[in-house]
């Protein structure tokens, strides 16, 4: 007695074909799940059993035999359960068999026959699509992989429920996709009081997903205008809504099927390990620079980060992915964010105010901000002191704009960078230097102000590539077509702090 069922095993935000065969041979009884499985998916040996003893179904009193094909590609997992039983009792002529080949399932049992729901529904509804085959997930699974228009998804509450529909007795609807959902309300930029530069900083970063540091005394406002950013940044497209979804599901963050078009605002704390950071621990699973995709990654007291999170940065503020290596697998995750980082100017924070500042003062200042090394504080396009603000500016009523019409304006030279039509370069961050020379070159005062800059600080190939960026931004919100020496000035301004350093 033979039969065959399909799920996945996830490489990354990729959800692989994996063949489940399930054989009832003569001998002694025995149940044996092969094919490279993890601890998780031998146990599934006893829920499966559980599961169907509740059922009132007994298992055969012989040699169970359950081989998952391709035997070389890590099984990791309680998703198994679900097709391991359907296989089984196709096997057992309990279910027919040619329903269960025809599907891609996956779920966790409980040992009563529930259904647990499972992370993956999304990337696994896009595999069994393109393999035209029905998906078969917990219920509480399936309006997220309804989302994919082309998959047909089904799902049971229970195993009861499943056996029913695939015996014809109770047949299932198709599900239908989770509600669209509401992303948090963000910090209104008119609750800012002062900081001007900090604002436009942030507009621009906004504009042209430029990596922002913002280095200012406890209490100046970094926290509260890195909250603000959100609610300046335009919503997510359909193509990056389902990009940064992908991530989410396999990471197991979407609940009842919701999928946001909200950019997220990942807020790691500076105790986070570089796993937890990046990627990795168990399963290789992404970390918060995979979680923040498409989005705002915020690191609070930058410095205080362990140097070796804060160098594992540079690869992934660079190129986009991030690639999880383990003993036995390569991951690869994308990782398209807009960095965000807010420090002390010194450990106590006071290093402008000699009457609070420590014995150590000045020297302490390059010590501490001594430890975002210059590779990566090179790759930051927007640096500015945040200075700060006298409490009697509190009193006063709201002078700037709030973010309603300061996300207009992003929005605006976001359609501008997109109706350049650039190729892999959806906002100025991501122009190429070849792209640069087309789109950014200054005129010639411009070029004259670069000149002058880099013979009095240095700069070096990247930060001069990362000036012209983010002066074709200031030239997109000021709705220009040509980089001029104004908009060349103020990007050049926000690289003073950091050349100090």
């Amino acid at each position: 007695m033979h039969a065959t069922t399909r799920t996945v095993a996830f490489e990354g935000v990729e959800a692989r074909i994996v063949e489940v065969q399930c054989s009832v041979l003569p001998g002694a009884p025995g149940f044996a799940v092969v094919g490279l499985p993890d601890k998780a998916v031998q146990e599934a040996r006893e829920r499966v059993r559980a599961a169907m003893t509740a059922l009132s179904i007994a298992a055969p009193a012989r040699r169970i035999v359950v081989n998952l094909s391709p035997a070389d590609l890590p099984k990791e997992g309680s998703h198994f359960d679900l097709p391991i039983v359907l296989a089984l009792l196709a096997a057992i002529d309990v279910v027919p068999a040619q329903r269960v080949e025809d599907l891609v399932a996956m779920g966790e049992l409980s040992l009563d026959g529930g259904l647990v729901p499972v992370s993956g529904a999304l990337p696994a509804a896009m595999t069994a699509a393109a393999e035209a085959r029905a998906l078969m997930v917990p219920a509480p699974c399936a309006p997220e992989g309804a989302w994919v228009a082309a998959a047909t998804v089904l799902g049971p509450k229970d195993l009861a429920a499943a056996i029913a529909h695939l015996t014809d007795a109770a047949p299932l609807e198709p599900a239908v996709p989770g509600e669209v959902g509401r992303a948090r309300p963000a910090r209104d930029l008119a609750e800012v009081r002062g900081q001007e530069k900090a604002r436009r900083a942030l507009e621009i970063a906004a504009a042209g997903r430029h990596h922002l540091l913002m280095v200012g005394p406890p209490g100046a406002g970094k926290s509260m205008l890195a909250a603000c950013l959100p609610g300046i940044l335009p919503p997510m497209t359909p193509a990056e809504t389902l990009e940064t979804t992908m991530v989410h599901s396999v990471a197991g963050l979407i609940e009842g099927g919701a999928v946001s078009r909200a950019r997220p605002c990942m807020t790691p704390h500076h105790t986070a390990s570089t796993a937890a950071i990046i990627g990795g621990g168990k399963g290789a699973g992404p970390g918060e620079v995979s979680l923040a995709h498409n989005g705002v990654l915020f690191m609070d007291e930058f410095p205080e980060f362990p140097r070796q999170v804060l160098e594992t940065l540079r690869q992934p503020v660079e190129t986009g992915e991030i690639t999880v290596s383990r003993a036995n697998a390569h991951v690869k995750y994308p990782c398209r964010f807009l960095l965000v980082a807010a420090a002390n100017p010194c450990r106590c924070g006071h290093l402008a105010d000699p009457s609070r500042a420590c014995p150590k003062a000045p020297s302490c200042g390059g010590d501490y901000l001594g430890r975002i090394s210059g590779p990566l504080m090179d790759r930051f396009d927007l640096r500015l002191e945040v200075p700060a603000v006298p409490w009697t500016d509190m009193d006063g009523p709201a002078a700037g704009e709030g973010t309603a019409a300061v996300a207009e304006r992003v929005a605006a030279a976001r359609g501008r960078q997109a109706a350049r039509g650039v190729e892999g370069a959806a906002t100025n961050a991501d122009l190429s230097a070849g792209q640069l020379e087309a789109v950014a070159r200054p005129d010639g005062e411009g070029r004259a102000l670069i000149e002058r800059f880099a013979a009095r600080r240095g700069l070096s190939a990247r930060g001069y590539h990362r000036v012209l960026r983010v002066a074709r931004t200031v030239a997109d919100l000021a709705g220009a077509e040509r980089v001029e020496a104004p908009h060349v000035a103020e990007a050049l301004g926000f690289r003073l702090y950091g050349e100090a350093l």
